[in-house]
């Protein structure tokens, strides 16, 4: 199994969204990553980003990247920080730093600055996976954004970030879903589900989960554990338990889609070197 969402950070190295006093502030190593892996029949995750707020942290994550070659498959970097580079210097840092995908950010797309979102076409260009973290609207604007770059794959975080179920009816989501459905370039990330369905019995939360796979396909949806972003609520093993009980109704063959070969092909570890 590929876990496809872990963060690790350095405090020093800035993370202004983490604040002291909460689970989150400390340092968040390889070994720690390793540790919290333990027994889970993991052949990998995928490092992303962080909201470091600058660019470099592109570059930090490549190394930790080489550094731990068995823990790590693959990394996403930051988008967001990267507005002010414009084409060429994006092209530059993209062959520098060698992701398998960068992520935007924000509320809204429409929040994202428009510098950002206008990098995208050089992620096209250059056949690097854009992933997308927004609050409003994930699913309908990654088929929005897909449809009008074919050649490119476009990732979209926790399960398009649909509202805790004891909030909120599901049927808007369900809507993007199918809209998504439609675009063959829109992959589905199973992650972030201890901590944002958060008191939502589990059966409920799994057939939210046997939606989207049900929808898409199992060749069109990753699994992460949102680790450490996950540990007020749970461990990393109890993160990726909860997205895995929706996935019953799959044969083994469909089981390993989700759980490696989607991944593979999405994030292309297989052709890198």
């Amino acid at each position: 199994m590929i876990d496809c969402h872990v963060h690790l950070w350095d405090l020093e190295g800035g993370y202004p969204w983490i604040k002291p006093g909460t689970p989150h502030h400390r340092v968040f190593t390889p070994e720690d990553l390793a540790e919290s892996g333990a027994g889970l029949e993991l052949t990998g995750a995928i490092l992303v980003e962080a909201s470091r707020g600058d660019h470099e942290e592109n570059v930090l994550l490549r190394d930790l990247r080489l550094r731990h070659p068995d823990l790590l498959a693959g990394h996403v970097g930051n988008l967001n920080s990267c507005a002010g580079l414009g084409p060429p210097g994006l092209t530059r840092l993209l062959a520098q730093t060698r992701p398998n995908g960068m992520r935007l950010g924000g509320g809204s797309w429409d929040a994202i600055p428009a510098s950002a979102r206008e990098a995208v076409p050089v992620l096209a260009e250059h056949g690097v996976a854009l992933e997308l973290n927004l609050h409003h609207a994930a699913l309908r604007t990654a088929a929005e954004v897909a449809a009008r770059h074919p050649g490119l794959t476009v990732i979209v975080d926790h399960l398009g970030n649909p509202a805790n179920l004891r909030t909120a009816a599901p049927d808007d989501w369900r809507e993007q879903l199918r809209l998504a459905a439609r675009v063959p370039n829109v992959i589905l990330k199973i992650s972030g589900l201890l901590t944002q369905q958060h008191g939502v019995p589990e059966h409920q939360v799994a057939d939210l989960v046997a939606d989207a796979v049900q929808t898409l396909g199992p060749g069109r949806c990753v699994l992460g554990s949102d680790w450490p972003i996950c540990l007020p609520r749970g461990s990393r093993a109890r993160s990726l338990r909860l997205s895995l009980s929706g996935l019953t109704g799959l044969d083994e063959a469909e089981r390993r889609q989700v759980l490696r070969t989607t991944a593979e092909r999405a994030y292309g570890l297989a052709a890198q070197v």
